[in-house]
């Protein structure tokens, strides 16, 4: 009789803490920048949903991505690691010669799989962007359900249900809703049993092309894309809805952000850039976190925090040790929920790199953008205006928002501190064309090959290699197009 009581006592205890642990929503938006909603600036769309989550929860006004592109900074994210470190530092298309067989590496440990260690109910939704081969894809990362369009649209159109696709082109217009259906169903189902859950919400938009359904056409003053907008802020609100019916909403940690800026400047003010570079508007986004179990007071936070900081945030809340076998790249800012401060060193700068190439870093408010040569600029880098850039050019971030002024010759001294660290993070992290010796594995195909970020140097693969690859590429993807040879100029 004894061993019952205590087998019931148990039970009892493991639900209540099971049902303690609060569920998690990591809403991850696609080329949102900075001012693209109404509390960080917007004029001409209204955003009172996500607005709503900040009046009564943290804002964050000095949060920066892992990457200006979007494999990268996904990366950032679900690692807690650079993207560097974690070896998926280029900006993945299916479509590339040189990345097809590429993707986030099956031993790094996701936020799904840490939450999997705590027996959480493990959900994605949208766009997962780190490799399409079957190796790589969600549910091999630790999610055990996945739904939605796993690329880019113009990468491929294609719309999952796990491995089933129902819709071979996505309809973009009832995308929003479809993503908003879905969170609802698992909100739903969630309630009905007594394990929390992680739903990575990963919104293809703002990314292009968007369209906003009939609904939402015409009801914004920021044209079809402030439709869209409306609309995604539309589709939070009704999750948020069902949480408060299910009971759920008190203990839900709900947190928004943007994967990198947004590729116009118009939407990234005050901040110099957009998505693709390292000026501040390509990695500087708003940063919200909801919880109104903890979070009891709202607000603002002027404090420098960053993508992986999310990692170690996320595991201490649901104490879940991190993995002592890899290094982590960003600090637990739990403290800062009841307006405490973090405990990242102040001697401990941020890297700004743009795929191998590390072009700036930052050391409390200066940032220093570093020499570079033109051939080790991603291809995707679509401002050059430091490109061959010969002397570094230093900033002061409190006060130039903006960086239009450089006081590097006025500050010679701040110029050689933050210099002396670029070397040994090249050999740390890399640099174009060198491995790093901290960096962990790309996932991969073939192991043997090395991996070439950049699509025009794919002529440095041996012939016979990149034979035996497209061979497999054909035997995988049989109707693939293969790209017509370049004519040679004359």
């Amino acid at each position: 009789m004894k061993w019952i009581i205590t087998f019931f006592i148990t039970l009892l205890s493991t639900s209540a803490v099971a049902s303690n642990q609060p569920n998690v929503i990591f809403i991850l938006t696609d080329d949102l920048g900075y001012s693209d909603i109404s509390c960080f600036g917007a004029k001409t769309v209204k955003t009172p949903h996500i607005d709503k989550l900040a009046e009564k929860g943290l804002k964050f006004t000095d949060f920066h991505t892992g990457a200006s592109i979007c494999s990268p900074s996904r990366a950032a994210f679900l690692t807690g690691a650079y993207p560097q470190r974690s070896g998926l530092y280029m900006g993945i298309n299916p479509n590339r010669t040189a990345h097809w067989f590429l993707g986030l590496h099956p031993d790094e440990v996701t936020l799904a799989e840490q939450f999997l260690t705590k027996d959480y109910a493990t959900h994605m939704i949208g766009k997962w962007h780190l490799g399409t081969e079957p190796e790589f894809l969600p549910r091999k990362q630790g999610f055990q359900t996945y739904y939605g369009m796993p690329c880019n649209f113009g990468h491929t159109p294609e719309f999952y249900d796990d491995d089933e696709l129902v819709h071979k082109r996505t309809p973009l217009d009832q995308l929003t809703k479809l993503y908003t259906d879905r969170a609802n169903k698992i909100i739903r189902e969630s309630s009905k049993t007594e394990k929390p859950f992680f739903l990575y919400f990963s919104h293809n938009y703002p990314h292009t092309p968007f369209q906003a359904s009939a609904q939402f056409k015409g009801s914004s003053k920021g044209g079809k894309r402030g439709d869209m907008m409306q609309e995604l802020d539309w589709g939070i609100g009704e999750m948020m809805r069902t949480l408060s019916e299910t009971g759920q909403a008190e203990n839900t940690i709900v947190i928004f952000t943007s994967d990198n800026g947004s590729t116009s400047p118009a939407f990234t003010k005050p901040y110099r850039g957009t998505k693709y570079v390292s000026f501040e508007g390509g990695h500087r986004v708003p940063f919200i976190i909801h919880w109104p179990k903890a979070i009891t007071e709202a607000r603002e936070s002027t404090l420098n925090i960053h993508a992986m900081d999310l990692f170690p945030t996320l595991s201490e809340i649901i104490e879940a040790p991190l993995p002592k076998d890899r290094i982590y790249d960003g600090v637990s800012i739990l403290p800062t929920f009841t307006g405490g401060g973090i405990a990242r060193d102040e001697s401990i700068p941020f890297f700004y790199y743009n795929c191998e190439n590390l072009q700036a870093i930052r050391l409390g408010d200066w940032k220093l953008h570093l020499p570079r040569k033109k051939n080790q600029l991603p291809f995707w880098e679509k401002n050059k205006v430091f490109a061959n850039l010969k002397t570094p050019v230093l900033y002061n971030l409190k006060t130039d928002l903006a960086e239009a002024t450089d006081v590097a010759k006025a500050n010679p001294e701040v110029v050689a501190q933050l210099l002396a660290l670029a070397q040994p993070t090249r050999a740390q992290l890399g640099e174009f064309m060198q491995r790093g010796s901290a960096q962990r594995p790309t996932g991969t195909l073939f192991p043997a090959v090395p991996v070439v970020s950049h699509e025009k140097d794919w002529a440095t693969v041996p012939a016979e290699t990149a034979k035996v690859i497209s061979g497999e590429r054909t035997v995988r993807h049989p109707d693939h197009k293969k790209p017509k040879a370049r004519q040679k100029k004359k």
